[in-house]
């Protein structure tokens, strides 16, 4: 994962979203909604995968479906669908794996990204399921770590489910009426970067509130 090209290919795709699905969707048909699947389902489902486009990929669909190109219900049946079993994978393999996780080295687990979440998932309690699906990265440790902490199932897979219909409905409905507007459609890549700064503002928060809290302390 080291390589250039690789990580060159990655931010390609993620900034030019739009042009790669139309050209997959021109190219495979139907099979780009398994295509849809494998993605948002590795890049919620595996914590090795936390660089996979999600937010921008989610809007994209949802603009090919405005464009008559997909389905509209079908897309966001698929990617509902990839989210909470990509989710429940995540949080399952975390309940497997067990708080011993957090004192390995492995060269496959950011663990920055790991602790960062685990920050995250601290601060909000049982809501970090929801509130991570709106932030990248975190959105793909927020599950892993739920299940190191040994979180209820039956909890869990209630803000399991609830974050996935947020966050799929959002942003493929967002897509679907506001993804072809020529305006929009010009200016894609920006729309690209407005969804990931939006998706960034939790994580601005949580830092900002949890910084006054300690001054808050420190002024007692």
């Amino acid at each position: 994962m080291s390589d250039p090209s690789v990580f060159s290919f990655i931010i390609s795709f993620v900034l030019h979203i739009d042009q790669h699905l139309f050209a997959l969707v021109q190219q495979y048909g139907a099979w780009l909604y398994v295509i849809l699947f494998f993605v948002v389902f590795c890049e919620t489902g595996l914590v090795v995968t936390p660089f996979l486009p999600g937010d921008s990929l989610l809007f994209a669909a949802g603009a090919l479906s405005g464009a008559g190109l997909l389905s509209y219900t079908l897309a966001m049946a698929v990617l509902l669908a990839a989210a909470v079993i990509g989710d429940a994978v995540n949080y399952e393999i975390g309940r497997l794996t067990g708080p011993s996780i957090f004192h390995r080295n492995n060269r496959w687990l950011n663990k920055r990204h790991l602790l960062k979440a685990h920050a995250f998932y601290r601060l909000h309690g049982g809501k970090a399921i929801i509130l991570a699906r709106f932030v990248p990265v975190v959105r793909t440790f927020a599950p892993f770590v739920a299940g190191v902490a040994l979180m209820h199932p039956v909890r869990f897979l209630s803000f399991n489910i609830s974050g996935a219909v947020l966050w799929v409905a959002l942003l493929v409905s967002a897509g679907h009426f506001f993804g072809n507007i020529p305006l929009f459609k010009t200016h894609f890549s920006l729309m690209v970067y407005g969804i990931i700064a939006v998706s960034l503002l939790p994580i601005l928060y949580g830092v900002v509130r949890s910084r006054l809290r300690r001054r808050a302390r420190r002024c007692r």
